[in-house]
Parts: C-alpha cells; structure tokens; sequence
C-alpha cells in the first residue's frame, strides 16, 4: 500500500528529484549472511539470449527448449534487479517444451514491453500442459502502463504427468513476448523456524489490544482512498475464530464507505522473520485489501520531515519511501485472482518507473483461504502463496536508498476503497458491498541464528 496523496507527492517527488536534497548519514550495508528462498529451483532459461545467472543466485541456461517467433533485443530495462535478463526475448508464436520428471511444478514468466504500446494492443493467454493458466496477460497495462519494465508473473502446481511441462502463448491482440521462464520443484518449504508471535484470533469481539491498534482516519488521507477508516464491530471484529475487516456502502462522517485498518506497531515490531497469514479476500471491483509492513521507526532515512510529524499522507515528508515498505498480499478487485508481492524505498517505487514487485495467478483466492508469506533476511526478501515462491528481492549492498529494510517494522491489515490502485479497473461496484477480508491466523517465526529481532509488548 503506498502512503502518498499521490497528486501532492507527484510535485514533491519531482522536486526532490532535480534539488539534490541531503540524506541522512548511513553506514553501506552490511556484509550479510547469504540466505536461500526455500523454493527448491529446477530449470531456467534466458529467452533469445546466453547463459545468466540472476541476482537472487538463479542459473538461467542459454536459450533451450524454446521456439518459434523471432528473437529481438531492447537496450534498456526497468523495474528488475536483472535488467539483463529481458534485454532479449522471442515475439511471435512462441512455445517451450521441457522434459521433467512427472510431479507438480511451479513456473514463473518474465515479460518486458519492448514497444511504444498502448493497454490492449498486445493480449495473450499463456496455455501450460494444456491449461488457461494465465489469461489476457498485458505486458504495458499489468506493469502499471509502462514499456520497457520487467514483469514477473507465476502460476503454480502445475501438474506433468506424461514428462513433459509445455507451454504456448495464445494471441489475442498483437503477438506474444517472452523473456524468460523459471520453474521450481512445487513443494513446501523447511520447518525450521520458531514461532515468536501469533494471533489466532479466538476470542470474539474486538481485537486483542494487546496485539493491535486502530488506524481511525477520515477518506483521502492517503491514496485518494474514499473509506473512513473506523474502531467500529461492524468493520474491524473477531468472530468464528477468525479477524473479520469489513468494508460498507454507509454515509458516514462525509465518506461514502467505511472500513478497518490495524496495526501492530509498538505492540509487535520486527527485524526479519518469517510472517505468514492464512487469509481469503474479498470480491469487488473497488476493494484492495491488504497485508504489508512499514517501518515503527518511519523517520529512519527521512531527509525532510519534523520531529513527530504526520508522515502519512503528507505532501512534503519523505518517511515513505526513503525507510521502506513490505507488502505481503494485495488485491484489486478488478483484477480478481491477481496476488501482489512489492517493496517500495527511495531508490526503486512508481514514481521513477522503478518498482520492483511481482504477481502470482490464483482464480479461488476470494473463495479459499491461502498463507501469504514473505521470508525477510539481511540480504533478501522472498515472497510466497502456499509456499509458492513468486519474488524475490536482494539487497544490492548500496545502502538504505535500495535497502532500508535494516530496521524493525510492524504489521498492517486493511480493505481500502478505491483510491489511486482500486479504482484504477473503473468505478467501485457498490453493489458487492459489504466486502470481507477474513484473516485465520496471523504467525511470526524467526531463526535464532540469524541476527533476528523482534520486540512484542507485555500482555
């Protein structure tokens, strides 16, 4: 979830960009344990191009396996910490073959618009053993409406039960592209982790304030969202042993809709981890539910702000992005099925054409409770669906502009409406109001060996 009146932090972030403002003094990054994602890796290539090995340690083969279309370069690549890797592609009618051994796989896509395109004028479907996998993909329009930025899309449990997991891209306007393809060994990950906090959420009523607090904010203040965030039972409770956040169609307060927003900070605030959230979201065009992280400490790496200052939502103070953001779950509704993982800091956020973030395909995440995750290391960040690794991003050693992750951070659960990303489909469908974000659990592991910290307030 950005913190931004977006309009406002456009001319600021403008500004800032050609003032050469001064930045906080930082030491560079620690050398940092060297930490492995937990999704066992298989197969990948580099689409039209040579043997390359990513940042996150991913071997990617020469060309193999691939064919068909015409193999086209593009010099220049945003949004991906590998820009090499979509700096070749195949266009046309493409299809890859791989021998594997019968089981289930997860596959991971690379794409990048390379062409002046607007949303629309290049659609396909990526067929994988014979299946719809990931329908109407729109390289420009799914990277936020630009070209020549890196998208990262995956689906999973991909079953293979004749040796071989093939894959074509089906037309539908213009002719598809691809970069690169990865998959895993579909699996879960190691239990090796202690559990440091939990909420099972048993107790009916209001949260446990032990755990959480209130967010109680009028709409607009961040996002041009359009819901008055309450402490209200009818949209933050416990019941049935689960967290309900509820979103309504009420006037109430001078908005048109109401919702809850909790939060941890001060309560359970954590430096690296594993944080996992059993949750189903809700339907609705106009809903944006969330699971994310931002930072107790929000003035770490500001450059600009006063002392206690409310940095949500101001025009002027750089608390966000400059000390970080970790979102474990959004959801559009009017992209139903479409998981998002992303950071967002100084260096790489919207603004500059730079976000890194990724996105894994599941149609029943509003009809079925699925564990979102993200695993946090000193020199990684992985985020997952099921234990289904879908992205990953590394500390690049440079400093808090690219890594202010170095510090503890809290977690965040809301449903906001509309506002700069949930409107972005069209208007909001009033009529699938109410909406339910049902979250079953939330745990918090940690590994003692790895520096990890965590401070939880006496209950």
């Amino acid at each position: 979830m950005t913190n931004k009146n977006i309009l406002p932090f456009l001319l600021t972030a403008l500004l800032l960009a050609g003032c050469g403002t001064e930045t906080p003094e930082t030491e560079p990054a620690a050398q940092a344990q060297t930490s492995a994602p937990e999704s066992p890796f298989i197969w990948a290539t580099n689409v039209g191009g040579d043997a390359y090995t990513g940042t996150d340690g991913v071997n990617y083969e020469a060309e193999s396996s691939v064919t068909g279309g015409t193999v086209g370069t593009m010099e220049q690549v945003k949004g991906s910490q590998d820009p090499a890797l979509y700096q070749s592609f195949r266009e046309g009618d493409i299809q890859f073959d791989k021998a594997l051994p019968n089981g289930l796989y997860d596959v991971t896509f690379h794409f990048a618009e390379h062409t002046e395109i607007g949303g629309g004028e290049r659609v396909f479907d990526v067929v994988v053993n014979g299946e719809t996998r990931i329908p109407d993909v729109d390289v420009m329009a799914w990277r936020d409406g630009q070209i020549i930025s890196g998208l990262t899309v995956a689906t999973a449990a991909v079953e293979v039960t004749d040796g071989m997991l093939s894959a074509r891209f089906e037309p539908k306007a213009g002719q598809p592209v691809l970069s690169a393809v990865v998959i895993r060994e579909n699996r879960p990950r190691s239990d090796d982790w202690e559990l440091v906090w939990s909420d099972e959420f048993d107790v009916d009523g209001a949260p446990d304030p032990a755990k959480w607090s209130y967010n109680i904010w009028p709409p607009g203040k961040v996002n041009l969202e359009e819901q008055y965030y309450t402490d209200r039972l009818k949209n933050v409770r416990v019941e049935d042993d689960m967290l309900v956040i509820e979103a309504h169609l009420e006037d109430y307060e001078g908005a048109k809709y109401t919702s809850g927003r909790i939060h941890t900070e001060g309560k359970a605030d954590f430096l690296y981890g594993r944080f996992d959230i059993r949750a189903k979201v809700p339907r609705g065009q106009g809903t944006w539910p969330a699971v994310w992280m931002l930072p107790t400490d929000p003035f770490k790496y500001a450059t600009n702000c006063e002392a206690g200052e409310d940095w949500q939502g101001s025009p002027t103070c750089d608390a966000w992005p400059n000390s970080g953001e970790i979102d474990i779950l959004e959801h559009v509704g009017y992209q139903m099925g479409h998981v998002h993982g992303t950071v967002h800091n100084r260096a790489y956020f919207w603004m500059n054409w730079e976000q890194r973030k990724g996105r894994l395909i599941d149609n029943d995440v509003a009809d079925e409770f699925h564990v979102y995750s993200v695993e946090w290391f000193e020199d990684r960040i992985d985020m997952y669906v099921d234990d289904v690794l879908y992205f990953t991003y590394m500390n690049e050693g440079t400093g808090w502009r690219a890594w202010p992750y170095d510090h503890a951070y809290n977690l965040i659960i809301n449903i906001a409406m509309g506002g700069a990303w949930g409107s972005a489909g069209g208007p909001t469908d009033d009529s699938a109001l109410p909406a339910k974000l049902f979250i079953d659990w939330v745990r918090i592991y940690q590994k003692p060996d790895m520096g990890m910290q965590h401070n939880v307030a006496a209950n």
